[in-house]
């Protein structure tokens, strides 16, 4: 076990599955207490939070639906308050809906801006009400926010290049207070999202430089960058992990 980020606390924003997922056990594994925040998959968390204990690390699972500004700062706050501190925040809740424009319903458009870019702005403001000089807000967003090359994807290109935009004045806002705020941006990555095995993989591979879908573990590991020391002076920064899928 590293032990990097020990004495750190972690709050993940949709921590139970994919990506998420992978960054908890990557935080844990570096010494942080983790705290994975899930909305509908209670057992996966449960399952996730044991397996991290099991191997030696600290992990904890809390129903925090990324949709519920209220029930995101209610978990976040009960984080600082369980363990006194809060470190780390890492968004990676996140929907995905691909249909073209004239059909993209509006409740799903709000759906996509509520998850993935709402939640991004209410995790952030209640975890930097609790952080202090080296405390880290991390966005998993997309290469999807610079290039969107097939049909359907307009909305959910727009909510990853908000990101964008809300990282860079983030990083202003809190940048005095030695608060980092970044994006990492992966490219097609094997998840329940987007598997490697489906029908839509090899199109994807067909754009990229490297032919295949990274892995979770691969982003995590941008991630925990980020949140060490090593990152200190990185921040307002898009970080691409896309096997060149923009190049």
């Amino acid at each position: 076990m590293n032990t990097s980020l020990n004495g750190k606390v972690a709050f993940i924003n949709g921590g139970s599955r994919g990506i998420g997922a992978a960054t908890a056990r990557r935080l844990a594994q570096d010494g942080a207490t983790v705290v994975i925040g899930y909305a509908n998959s209670a057992a996966a968390a449960q399952a996730l939070a044991a397996d991290i204990e099991a191997q030696g690390g600290k992990a904890y699972p809390v129903h925090a639906d990324a949709s519920d500004a209220t029930a995101l700062r209610r978990a976040i706050d009960g984080t600082a308050e369980r363990f006194g501190r809060l470190d780390i925040l890492v968004n990676s809740a996140g929907v995905l809906v691909l249909n073209p424009v004239d059909t993209f319903s509006l409740e799903d458009f709000d759906r996509t801006v509520a998850v993935n870019v709402r939640s991004v702005f209410v995790a952030a403001q209640a975890a930097a009400v609790h952080m202090r000089g080296g405390g880290r807000i991390i966005n998993i967003g997309s290469t999807n926010a610079g290039r969107m090359p097939f049909a359907g994807g307009a909305v959910y290109a727009m909510s990853k290049s908000a990101l964008t935009g809300l990282a860079k004045g983030l990083a202003r806002d809190l940048g005095g207070r030695g608060i980092t705020v970044n994006n990492v941006n992966p490219g097609p990555v094997d998840t329940d999202m987007n598997p490697a095995d489906s029908d839509f993989a090899a199109g994807l591979h067909g754009l990229m430089a490297l032919p295949r879908h990274g892995r979770p573990e691969e982003v995590a590991g941008m991630v925990a960058y980020l949140a060490s020391e090593e990152a200190a002076f990185v921040t307002g920064a898009d970080l691409l992990i896309d096997g060149g899928f923009a190049a």
